[in-house]
């Protein structure tokens, strides 16, 4: 998961609090003293952290405890409702594409910050989402560019319109708008050129082009890795032309994500998309409280449901039931891989699921991601008899088998001490939930088409 060590430091203190024989105000000021030390590691402003520290105390010593609910409950309640209030309003970003008309939104930031990417990447979202969507190059700098875009958005079938050879990008961008307008296109998202937030020849053209053509929405994509340094970019670019909204990329992998989403919430600039991984799909709507549930180990159910919609992914009734009763079979593993597979990352896919991310080891995690295509190699091998009951495998049929699937028998071994390790895992957390999920407001936020 992005930023996991950040979410996982966080887990265990609530963890800690939660198994505590009593709550007093020494375990709030530990509780709180943990939480300014993950969030520090994460590289989020001081001054966020410490005001974020006092609240959470204040609140958790002297409000009072809604029915229902222990304070413990409520104290963690708190630490979710203020966590998410760090990372911004809620309805701050909502995406503003209109069905049935043209809506133009326009993509500026800093060369290598992963621009280009994620415009093809938010035209495949709406894309997925009934509209019909294009691009439009305003790079003629970057040799090569257009290439890039169009290669793309031909991947996933989004046309593409450019003229590398004009000099004159406002030509360019008024020519493509022109053609596409004319081809009933509902959004057509124009990739600008990356520039620098201190070279002014290329911001004042950033702001002739943004006045020339009027885009419904000028989006700021912003890497996530920089950190702080996010709220210094997003400030620089709103002086020059006013921000629609931020895309934050690059949260797949590091710690500093956490600093990079704080530090742009902080200066006001609504946060409406991240980056969640390298593929096009791997983009996601920014909901505060959704992220700060998924971040927490509360998980996301309605985003996990929203993937698998997207995705295609169906499971039967049967099917469900079985796996919820840990009585699932090698072919039901299987069927299940290729689901996965299909929803995103797999670290992704787990923090959207309740108590459970936090809970399975780093190194199953691992083996899960690198063994997954020699995993399916071996159950293909199988008969139907051994998917349905590994338990009458021998020394033989895993000979048979291995050599089949052309990997050791170790292999095959491992593969079914894993799928029985899995059965174990899934009943153990039948019928659990975390103790705090009791309580805590039900992330909303509604898909347009």
């Amino acid at each position: 998961m992005a930023l996991g060590k950040l979410g996982s430091s966080i887990y265990e203190a609530i963890r800690k609090l939660i198994r505590a024989p009593s709550l007093d105000e020494m375990a709030v000021k530990e509780l709180c003293n943990d939480i300014v030390r993950a969030l520090l590691q994460a590289d989020v402003n001081v001054k966020l952290v410490i005001d974020l520290s006092k609240r959470i105390e204040e609140r958790a010593l002297r409000e009072t405890v809604p029915p229902g609910i222990s304070r413990k409950e409520h104290v963690v309640k708190v630490v979710y409702e203020e966590i998410t209030r760090l990372l911004g309003s809620e309805a701050q970003a909502q995406p503003r594409v209109t069905a049935g008309r043209l809506n133009t939104m326009m993509f500026v930031g800093i060369q290598g910050s992963g621009k280009t990417t994620s415009a093809v990447k938010v035209a495949r979202f709406f894309q997925k989402r009934g509209f019909k969507t294009a691009l439009i190059c305003a790079d003629n700098y970057r040799p090569g560019a257009y290439a890039q875009l169009k290669q793309l958005g031909e991947s996933v079938r989004i046309p593409v319109y450019g003229t590398p050879e004009e000099r004159s990008v406002i030509k360019v961008v008024k020519d493509g708008l022109r053609k596409l307008s004319q081809e009933k296109f509902e959004l057509i998202i124009i990739d600008t050129a990356g520039r620098h937030k201190d070279e002014k020849g290329l911001m004042e053209e950033m702001r002739a082009l943004a006045e020339a053509i009027k885009p419904d929405e000028v989006v700021l994509t912003i890497d996530g890795t920089i950190g702080q340094q996010a709220a210094a970019q997003a400030q620089a670019f709103n002086e020059a032309t006013k921000l629609g909204s931020i895309l934050v990329t690059k949260l797949d992998g590091t710690a500093k994500g956490g600093g990079a989403l704080s530090a742009v919430a902080a200066t006001g600039a609504p946060i409406e998309f991240i980056g969640v991984g390298e593929k096009l799909e791997d983009i996601e709507r920014f909901i505060p409280s959704r992220f700060v549930g998924r971040l927490l180990g509360m998980g996301d159910l309605q985003g996990l449901l929203e993937r698998a919609k997207e995705a295609e992914v169906e499971v039967s009734e049967k099917t469900a039931r079985s796996i919820l009763a840990g009585k699932f079979t090698l072919k039901d593993m299987y069927d299940q891989m290729e689901a996965v597979k299909k929803l995103g990352p797999l670290e992704h896919v787990l923090s959207m699921l309740p108590g459970v991310s936090y809970k399975i080891p780093e190194d199953m995690m691992e083996t899960a991601k690198t063994k997954l295509d020699k995993w399916k190699v071996i159950i293909q091998s199988m008969t139907e008899e051994e998917k349905e009951d590994p338990r009458v495998l021998n020394a033989s049929r895993v000979r048979r088998i291995a050599r089949g699937a052309g990997v050791k028998e170790g292999d095959v071994k491992e593969m079914v001490k894993q799928y029985e390790n899995s059965k174990k895992m899934i009943k153990a957390l039948k019928g659990r939930r975390m103790p705090f999920l009791r309580g805590l407001p039900s992330a909303r936020g509604e898909i347009p088409r």
